[in-house]
């Protein structure tokens, strides 16, 4: 504990030190992450406030953090928040972490959606509620319907939804599964639908930090883990607009056949996009022809 003499720098040093230890890959960088929640300061302030004398209060933060963070816990957890394209999103284990993939999801849909006024766009297993409320705060008249089958991520999007301030206006949340959750009166009218939905099969092996903290009913979806994408690819037709598009992230082993399925279900152009690492991972299916 802080005697009121020790300034945010010498914990961010012992941060630093302890991560190395543990073999953690960006010890400097965390620490200082974890020093600026525990102070309390904001996005850009570490370098003008670091010698700032730490308080009791904030070293008992530091110390609980840091704690969790040697058993393994990820830095997105400790935190409680990580953010996604324009936003700061509140997270915890109840909902997958946001990863850049999924940034690079949420941009395709803002792509397509940049020349249609007022579009009705629908974010299936929203979790957190990063792409669809990531559209909501960067497309200026889009009307978002979030929609997830569990109550624990459902918390956590409308408390995110919380944090969008005017923008959450045009925003929408449901509980249920997959399409069910959505109003009748939506059918033949969503410009588009988006989703990353689970696609890791049921006895891949995942990195400890994931298997043991995020939730696996947002991961796993059957023995190929392509269970959700081919429920999502057969109900997408009837809720689409004429020329509606489905925007969908998988695993780069997935991308084939999920192409194939679109095709199937009567979509007139399906197209492929990659993530930042130049990776296959997205599937774009469109009714009739692209705009």
């Amino acid at each position: 504990m802080s005697d009121g003499t020790v300034p945010w720098s010498a914990f961010a040093a012992e941060a630093e030190r302890r991560l190395a230890e543990a073999g953690i890959e960006q010890p400097e960088l965390e620490g200082r992450w974890l020093v600026e929640e525990a102070a309390g300061f904001s996005s850009g302030e570490w370098f003008e406030r670091r010698f700032e004398l730490a308080t009791v209060r904030g070293v008992a933060r530091f110390d609980q953090m840091i704690e969790r963070r040697l058993a393994g816990v990820p830095i997105q957890y400790v935190l409680g928040h990580w953010p996604f394209r324009m936003l700061d999103l509140m997270i915890d284990t109840r909902v997958l972490i946001p990863r850049p993939e999924t940034e690079v999801l949420a941009g395709l849909v803002l792509d397509r959606l940049a020349s249609i006024r007022s579009p009705l766009v629908v974010d299936l297993g929203t979790g957190s509620g990063a792409i669809g409320l990531a559209v909501a705060f960067e497309h200026p008249t889009a009307q978002i319907w979030l929609t997830d089958s569990d109550p624990d991520a459902i918390s956590v999007a409308r408390a995110n939804l919380a944090g969008l301030g005017r923008h959450g206006s045009r925003v929408g949340i449901v509980e249920g599964d997959w399409f069910e959750a959505l109003p009748e009166d939506l059918r033949g009218t969503v410009d588009v639908l988006v989703s990353n939905p689970p696609y890791v099969a049921d006895d891949a092996q995942l990195d400890a930090s994931v298997i043991d903290h995020e939730p696996h009913t947002a991961l796993f979806s059957g023995p190929q883990g392509t269970n959700d994408l081919a429920m999502i690819v057969n109900g997408a037709p009837g809720w689409l607009a004429e020329s509606g598009a489905l925007f969908l992230e998988m695993g780069p082993q997935q991308v084939a056949l999920v192409c194939s399925w679109c095709r199937d279900a009567g979509f007139g152009s399906v197209v492929t996009a990659r993530d930042l690492a130049g990776i296959e991972r997205f599937v774009i299916a469109t009714r009739g022809q692209p705009l």
